[in-house]
């Protein structure tokens, strides 16, 4: 399972890149605002940075909601650099865009799915990936591995190239549940990729190695 980080934040990028597993980057308007990054040149200069720091798919997302909107936006955004994924949302104009995209050799990111039927979609349009929202499903009393699950079976049973992107990871149980569920990416804070570094065996362990190899001097 690659491992995308869900950020705008450089520093964070940096040390997710050197921890030396960071396969791609993930980013939205929101992330974008909460670095200060505003306007247009701002965000694509940022996105260009990003790029030049992580040999991967950088997934830059599109504010349009019409056809003609994001056709424009996207052609725009992938012009930035060659890692850049268009990230399209799951609308009735977002799949045609991403049909006309795949046609154009413009890799895309389906983004807010919560249902198969939407995997679905995107995939027969030729998505690069699909990104099913695990944490906000969750939010709403629902398994959101669940359906990690589901559209990997689909995606197997029929063939389908587009790769599953589990997003909305809250923590490091999503993570492994994810890697579980046969997922092929999974993108997520740094905090939650940190968070698989720990356990409190680990902890006690080596500070008893600790101990004992101080006695031994």
């Amino acid at each position: 399972m690659k491992f995308f980080i869900d950020t705008a934040n450089i520093d964070q990028i940096k040390e997710a890149q050197d921890l030396g597993i960071l396969d791609g980057v993930t980013t939205n308007p929101s992330l974008m605002a909460k670095e200060g990054i505003k306007g247009k040149d701002a965000i694509f200069k940022h996105y260009y940075t990003i790029c030049e720091i992580v040999d991967g798919p950088v997934s830059a997302e599109v504010l349009g909601t019409t056809y003609d909107s994001i056709m424009s936006e996207g052609e725009e955004l992938a012009a930035i650099h060659s890692n850049i994924v268009v990230k399209v949302p799951m609308i009735k104009d977002g799949i045609k865009a991403i049909k006309a995209f795949t046609a154009m050799g413009i890799r895309t990111n389906c983004t807010l799915v919560f249902s198969a039927g939407q995997a679905i979609l995107a995939a027969k349009a030729g998505a690069t990936f699909v990104s099913p929202f695990i944490g906000r499903i969750d939010d709403g009393s629902w398994d959101g591995v669940q359906l990690i699950e589901q559209i990997v079976d689909i995606y197997n049973a029929q063939g389908y190239l587009t790769e599953v992107l589990a997003a909305s990871i809250r923590n490091p149980l999503h993570i492994v549940r994810c890697a579980q569920a046969g997922a092929d990416v999974c993108t997520c804070p740094l905090s939650s990729i940190l968070g698989l570094l720990k356990h409190p065996l680990t902890d006690s362990g080596l500070q008893q190695f600790l101990k004992d190899a101080q006695a031994m001097q």
